[in-house]
C-alpha cells in the first residue's frame, strides 16, 4: 500500500516483515523448489554460495533444487566451470568461473585494505613484490597455505610468516583447485590464482587494483550497477546497507542513486528505504513457506543489514556458539532452530536431529519437518537406504532403517 504524508505527497509503500521474508525467500528459490535452473544456473542466479567448509554448497542447493544431483555440482568443480574463491565478506564462495572473475575485482581493494592488521609483521615488505613471488610459486603448482608461507619466507626471513601468507591471500585472486570440494572425495586446501586455474585473461587483481567502492573506470560502473541488480534479483527488496553488508563494499550510495530511474522503491516499517527491480516477485506475505533446511552460513542469514526478514530479534545470535557455526531450518520462513546429520559411513547409518528454539513445534509442523529432513537425507547423506518415516509421537524414528529422525531438546535462550 502506499502512504501520504502531511504535505500530501504520495511515498514510497511500506513491505513488512513477512512481505520482505517472502519475497526474499522466493528469489533464493526456497518457497518452491526450482525445477527449471541447473546448478550452474542457481550458482549464477544466487551470486554464489558460501563455501567455507565443503558441504554447505551441497547442502544449500539440495534445499533450492527440486532434482538436485551433488555430484553434478562436483562435477562442474572438477571441469572448471564453478570455482571456490574469497569474494563476498572476505569469505570462500562458490562461484561460476564467469563470476570468479567479476567478483574479485570488486571485492579488490576491500581485500587490500584488510592488510592494515597485519603491517607489524610486514615492516619492509612490498606488497607489490610479494604479490609477485606468492603469483609465481602458485602457478608454478597449487601450494598450500602452509607452502607458500614457507616459499615468502625465504624472500623476507625476518617477516612474520602468518602475516606473509595472509597477505598473499588478501592480494592475490587464489582459488581452491581440486579435489577440495568435490562430492566425497574432497582434499586439503591448496592453492593457484583464479587465472592459471581458468586460463586465459589478463593476470592482474591485486594489491588494491580492483574496482570496489564508487567505482571510478568504465568498466567499474559497469560492474558495480550489475553487482547491484543481481543482488537485488537474488535478495531483495533492500537497502544501500543491506548490499554493503552482503559484498561489504562501502560508498554504494552513489551506484544506487544512478541506478534510481531504473528501480522501484519501497521502505520498511523502520522507513528505511529500499530498492528492488519492478518486475521482482513480492508474493503475498500469507503465501506458505515450507520448512527448509540450510547449510551454517548461508547467505539467506548473512546478507541484511537488518536480518529481521528473516531471523526474530529473539533468537540474534543463535546460529553460531563461539567459533562453532550450526547448520539451521526455517519454519514459517523465519528461523526457528539448528539441525545436525551424524553420519557413519562404515555403518551405514545417520542420525538427524532437529532442536527448535523456544518451543515445540506442533504435530503437523513436526511431520513437514521430518518430510523435508527425509528428503535432505535421501540427497545429501552418505548412507545408503531411505530414511525413517516419522512414527506417531515424532520423537524418534525406529533405527531399523539407515537413517533416524529425531527432534532433540528445545533450546531457550
Amino acid at each position: 500500500m502506499k502512504n501520504t504524508s502531511a504535505s500530501g505527497r504520495t511515498t514510497s509503500p511500506v513491505l513488512g516483515a513477512r512481505a520482505l521474508n517472502r519475497a526474499t525467500l522466493d528469489r533464493q528459490l526456497l518457497l518452491r523448489r526450482s525445477r527449471d535452473l541447473s546448478v550452474k544456473d542457481a550458482v549464477t542466479h544466487l551470486v554464489g554460495l558460501q563455501a567455507q567448509n565443503v558441504k554447505p554448497p551441497y547442502y544449500a542447493l539440495a534445499a533450492r533444487l527440486a532434482d538436485f544431483d551433488p555430484t553434478e555440482l562436483s562435477a562442474l568443480l572438477d571441469a572448471r566451470e564453478l570455482v571456490r574463491i574469497v569474494t563476498l565478506r572476505s569469505t570462500i564462495h562458490l562461484h561460476t568461473a564467469a563470476d570468479a572473475r567479476i567478483l574479485r575485482p570488486l571485492v579488490q581493494d576491500a581485500r587490500a585494505a584488510e592488510l592494515v592488521g597485519f603491517r607489524a609483521g610486514l615492516v619492509g615488505v612490498d606488497p607489490v613484490e610479494l604479490a609477485g613471488v606468492a603469483r609465481a610459486a602458485v602457478e608454478a603448482e597449487p601450494r598450500t597455505m602452509k607452502q607458500l608461507r614457507e616459499v615468502l619466507s625465504v624472500r623476507w626471513p625476518d617477516a612474520d610468516p602468518q602475516s606473509l601468507g595472509v597477505a598473499a591471500r588478501c592480494l592475490l585472486p587464489l582459488v581452491q583447485v581440486t579435489p577440495r570440494g568435490l562430492w566425497r572425495r574432497s582434499g586439503q586446501v591448496a592453492l593457484t590464482t583464479v587465472e592459471q586455474w581458468l586460463g586465459g585473461g589478463e593476470r592482474g587483481g591485486e594489491v588494491g587494483g580492483g574496482d570496489g567502492g564508487s567505482g571510478g573506470s568504465e568498466s567499474g560502473v559497469a560492474g558495480l550497477d550489475d553487482a547491484v541488480l543481481r543482488y537485488l534479483r537474488a535478495f531483495g527488496p533492500a537497502s544501500v546497507k543491506d548490499m554493503q553488508t552482503w559484498a561489504r563494499l562501502t560508498r554504494l550510495r552513489g551506484v544506487f542513486e544512478r541506478l534510481r530511474p531504473r528501480l522501484r522503491t519501497f521502505r520498511d516499517e523502520n522507513g528505511v528505504e529500499l530498492f528492488d527491480l519492478p518486475d521482482a516477485p513480492r508474493p503475498d506475505p500469507d503465501t506458505p513457506a515450507p520448512p527448509r533446511f540450510l547449510p551454517e552460513y548461508d547467505n539467506l542469514l548473512l546478507s541484511h543489514a537488518d536480518r529481521t526478514r528473516v531471523v526474530p530479534a529473539a533468537y540474534k545470535g543463535r546460529t553460531w556458539k563461539g567459533n562453532r557455526p550450526y547448520c539451521v531450518f526455517l519454519l514459517d520462513g523465519f528461523l526457528a532452530g539448528v539441525w545436525r546429520l551424524e553420519e557413519d559411513p562404515k555403518g551405514g547409518g545417520a542420525v538427524f536431529t532437529i532442536e527448535p528454539f523456544g518451543r515445540r513445534p506442533g504435530h503437523a509442523q513436526r511431520e513437514e519437518l521430518v518430510r523435508e529432513a527425509e528428503r535432505m537425507v535421501a540427497c545429501i547423506a552418505e548412507t545408503s537406504g531411505s530414511p525413517s518415516f516419522p512414527s506417531s509421537s515424532v520423537s524418534s524414528l525406529p533405527s531399523s532403517s539407515s537413517c533416524d529422525i529425531r527432534f532433540g531438546s528445545v533450546i531457550d535462550g
